[in-house]
This record gives structure tokens, sequence and C-alpha cells, in this order.
């Protein structure tokens, strides 16, 4: 028997950062797939997980920075992978590493990252995974222990591996990202990441010598102290997430930890910074 979905069409004005927090906290409360699109996101969520109040808890819905106005209907979802298949395109880094689905051909570069795109998190068509892929491509990661902190679909986790380190710890506070780096990682046949679903306690007592964190501004000044307390003394701290106007903010906190800006890579106004204890 075919799945049932309730779609939810939403228009978001101004488009970013609204769009991005409306993704993570419709994930949070059952919603399992999303498309972007010019004006705002579509998003899905299974019949039997879906009731009128669905969107109580999406907070971003109440905020006066933004205008959000949506509608939604039932769909049979028929076929969920050739939905996917239309929408997900490959992407390729630098010439030197693709992000593809298994449908895709393989374009033989030396980096070859394949995913089920079952949701948006992390697929690389973000500016913010692709930037991350970029400072990793320059990064010595050999034998490094790495975490992937808000690890989406296990991207990073997966390239860090390919480019030598080991271990790696892949973190992710929603089920749905959970599950989905799990079955990317086994799909890449990675053998040294370890995929937790959880947030920032996971950390207590653990070291690091590279911490990527590709989160929301807020998420990332809250749990900035925690972040440079796991990097190990020489360390190479990943932040992405945010806007080039949220620079000195996110600058302000990280160096209060006495943490060095090295380098800044931006695409269309998102930014991905490089820093070292």
């Amino acid at each position: 028997m075919d799945n049932i979905y309730i779609e939810y069409n939403f228009e978001v004005s101004p488009k970013e950062p609204a769009t991005e927090i409306l993704i993570a906290e419709l994930g949070i409360v059952g919603f399992e797939s999303f498309v972007e699109n010019d004006n705002g996101v579509t998003a899905y969520i299974q019949k039997q997980d879906w009731n009128q109040d669905v969107l109580a808890n999406v907070f971003v819905l109440k905020s006066e920075e933004f205008k959000i106005e949506f509608s939604h209907k039932e769909i049979k979802q028929t076929n969920w992978n050739a939905e996917w298949e239309k929408n997900f395109n490959p992407i390729q880094v630098d010439d030197l590493v693709s992000i593809r689905a298994p449908f895709h051909e393989n374009p033989n570069l030396k980096y070859d990252i394949v995913i089920e795109p079952k949701m948006s998190f992390g697929t690389g068509h973000h500016e913010t995974t692709h930037m991350m892929v970029q400072h990793l491509i320059n990064l010595d990661v050999e034998n490094k222990k790495v975490l992937d902190m808000g690890c989406g679909t296990g991207i990073l986790a997966i390239f860090a591996e390919m480019k030598g380190a080991n271990p790696i710890d892949a973190i992710d506070i929603d089920a749905w990202c959970y599950e989905n780096s799990v079955e990317n990682v086994q799909r890449n046949n990675c053998k040294n990441i370890s995929v937790y679903e959880g947030e920032s306690s996971l950390l207590k007592d653990k070291k690091y010598d590279i911490i990527i964190a590709n989160i929301n501004r807020n998420i990332l000044l809250g749990d900035m102290s925690i972040y440079t307390s796991c990097l190990n003394e020489n360390g190479v701290l990943l932040l992405s997430g945010f806007y080039s106007e949220d620079i000195p903010i996110i600058d302000a906190e990280v160096s209060k930890y006495g943490l060095t800006l090295n380098k800044i890579i931006e695409r269309n106004n998102w930014v991905a910074l490089q820093y070292q204890k």
C-alpha cells in the first residue's frame, strides 16, 4: 500500500535565513523531506504522523522578522525516488569532489561521494556544504580525529574519511538525519565513522583535531565554548551556516577562546570560516 503524505507549500520572505530555520524546525516535528524552491520550500510529512496542530511548535512561523504563508494538501506518494530523481542534481566541487545519487553517472573525479537524497540537509546543493568541502580539500586530515557536528546526510564526515581522517564522529539532533547518515556511511563503505543521534552534551570529555560545525548561527554561538574545549591544541575549527554579515558576531565569540581566524570562503553571501587553536 502506498504511503499517503501531507504536502505543505511555504512561501517565505525574506527567504534566508528563514527557510533554513523552517526546515530545521519542521524536521523536529516530523516532516521527512524538503524541496527548496525560489519562493521557499515544499515539505512532506506522512499522514500517520500528521495532525492539525503539527505546526504549533514551529516557532519561526510566529517570528515578526519573516513573512511565511503556507497551504497544505494530501497527496498519494506513488514514487518518492522518482520525485527526487527529478529534483536532485549531482554536484562537483573544484573538479575534485563529486556528490551524487546512485542513479547519477560517476564523473570519475578523485573523490566520489554517493548519497541517497532523501531530504535537503547537506545534499551539497546548499552553499555551506559546498564551502565546507572546499575547506576540507585544502586541509591535511590524515589520521586526524574529526567531529562532524550537525552532520545532516553525513557528506562531510564521509569526505573526511576519504581524505584519511580516523576516527570520525558524526552527530545530528534530528532522527531522520541520523538514519540518513548511517545509510550513507554504509553506502560509501566507510569504516572509521561513528554516527550518533543527539546534541552537544554528547561531546563531554571528547577531544578532536578537526571540528566541523555546519549549523545555524544561534546554535553555534550557544555551543561555542563546548566546541573549543573539545579542540586539541593547534586543532582546526570549521564553521558555517550563516551569512557574511554574521562574521563579526561569530568572530567575537570564537576569539574569547583564543582561536585565530585563518581563512574565509564566501558563496552567495553564505560564509565558511576556518579557525586554528
